[in-house]
């Protein structure tokens, strides 16, 4: 309703789980150039309610920040682009470039029926550029263009020892205990500077050349205010790289998550009858999903004990992308970035895992621009998630600037500019 609202045709479209949500403008006419705008409206859980100062989907304005669970990923940020193009629409009376507007309901669990559905429809969804808002500003005021996203190998081991639980004090000793079994295993991933010891597990990480390390190096990052906003030291992680480095271009493996045996008020002597471990890895080029998992399942199997037996089952998995952000496309989201923030974006990388980004690239063969708002502290994923008010103007009128930036008439241009952005042309090659 707010795509039709806003002057788009809108259309819900069924997928084999949840539906995807389409609103197109093709006005614009064949000559100009057409732009995919992607975002999910499916959020993640609000768990723990307790922990949210108003309730999660009533959105409230407080202390200047909008607090809603997604508000910042990515139902606000994805309506800021619904609100852009019914500002031109209900402006001038027309966009610059023809626009399709596409949201999922699965980004959260990794998108398992879009791909399929972006094959299916990929003549319809044809475009010159793909913009996502569905990242962040490196700072207030400091808007930010993505480098980069690290991929996502998820796992869950599971452990099963005797047949039932069984009396602590009876049983315990001749019995192998799989929370300990379990315990064991895990911490035989990294070694004790933070290096993570798969064998095999780094032999696919490329290297980032010096001039790009001394640019993430060069941004204005404080690692005390950081520290502070986490409410503990940022040590983890591998030796001889800065934090920024550790959380965008360098792999991680994390226990997201541990279940096993007695864990009520008071005491119960149980021996577990089995253990369960969610243990993820963020990827960064040239790893995969898949190679990861054979890597993790053969470590997996060299150190499970004797009295235990386990399995190893794939969640969810997301290849890494690295941006080519030359070119027009870079060109017209500083213009826009500049004109509404005052300030030109700086170029960041991404700790998390957007798997469409390079599945856009393959299938559709556009270049991708990710351009977000929200800001550092968030809360993404955590209670009390909010988003900038001063950003929803701003964020509007960023992507307002940008469509018209990438719409500008076609117009001679010397031998090796890239010019404006043309029909099916490749802006970042």
């Amino acid at each position: 309703s707010k795509l039709s609202g806003a002057g788009l045709e809108a259309e819900v479209v069924e997928t084999a789980g949840h539906p995807v949500v389409l609103g197109e403008w093709r006005g614009a006419g064949a000559e100009a150039p057409t732009v995919l705008v992607y975002g999910h409206y499916d959020v993640q859980p609000p768990d723990p309610l307790k922990l949210w100062t108003s309730p999660p989907f009533e959105p409230q304005f407080r202390e200047n920040r909008l607090y809603a669970r997604g508000s910042a990923d990515d139902k606000g940020q994805l309506y800021l682009h619904v609100k852009a193009a019914e500002a031109h629409l209900k402006g001038a009376g027309a966009l610059p470039v023809n626009l399709i507007i596409l949201a999922e309901g699965e980004e959260e669990v990794g998108s398992p029926n879009l791909v399929p559905f972006v094959e299916a429809h990929k003549e319809r969804l044809a475009c010159d550029a793909v913009v996502i808002s569905d990242t962040g500003m490196f700072a207030p005021g400091l808007p930010s263009l993505l480098f980069s996203l690290r991929g996502l190998a998820y796992f869950e081991i599971h452990v099963e020892g005797p047949s039932s639980d069984l009396h602590s004090g009876a049983y315990g000793g001749p019995v192998v205990n799989p929370a300990m079994a379990l315990s064991r295993m895990l911490a035989t991933l990294h070694d004790d500077r933070g290096r993570i010891v798969i064998d095999g597990f780094y032999d696919d990480v490329l290297d980032w050349d010096r001039e790009s390390r001394d640019a993430i190096r060069d941004l204005p990052f404080d690692e005390d205010d950081f520290a502070k906003s986490l409410g503990a030291a940022p040590e983890g992680g591998e030796p001889g790289f800065s934090v920024l480095e550790r959380l965008w271009i360098r792999p991680t493996c994390e226990v997201n998550g541990l279940l096993s045996g007695y864990t009520g008020e008071g005491a119960k002597t149980v021996l577990p009858a089995e253990a369960m471990a969610k243990v993820s890895f963020r990827l960064v080029s040239d790893q995969t999903p898949q190679g990861v998992a054979e890597l993790f399942r053969a470590h997996v199997a060299s150190v499970t004990p004797p009295g235990v037996t386990v399995t190893v089952e794939e969640l969810q998995g997301g290849m890494p992308w690295r941006a080519q952000l030359d070119g027009r496309l870079k060109e017209a989201a500083t213009s826009a970035l500049l004109k509404a923030f005052g300030s030109a974006p700086v170029l960041v990388g991404g700790g998390g895992s957007i798997p469409i980004v390079g599945e856009f690239e393959r299938i559709l063969d556009a270049p991708v621009l990710l351009m977000g708002f929200s800001l550092p502290g968030a809360n993404l994923h955590a209670p009390n998630e909010w988003f900038p008010e001063e950003n929803i103007e701003l964020g509007i009128r960023a992507l307002a600037y940008l469509y018209e930036e990438l719409g500008q008439p076609r117009t001679p241009q010397p031998p090796g500019d890239s010019g404006p952005l043309q029909p099916r042309q490749r802006l970042a090659k």
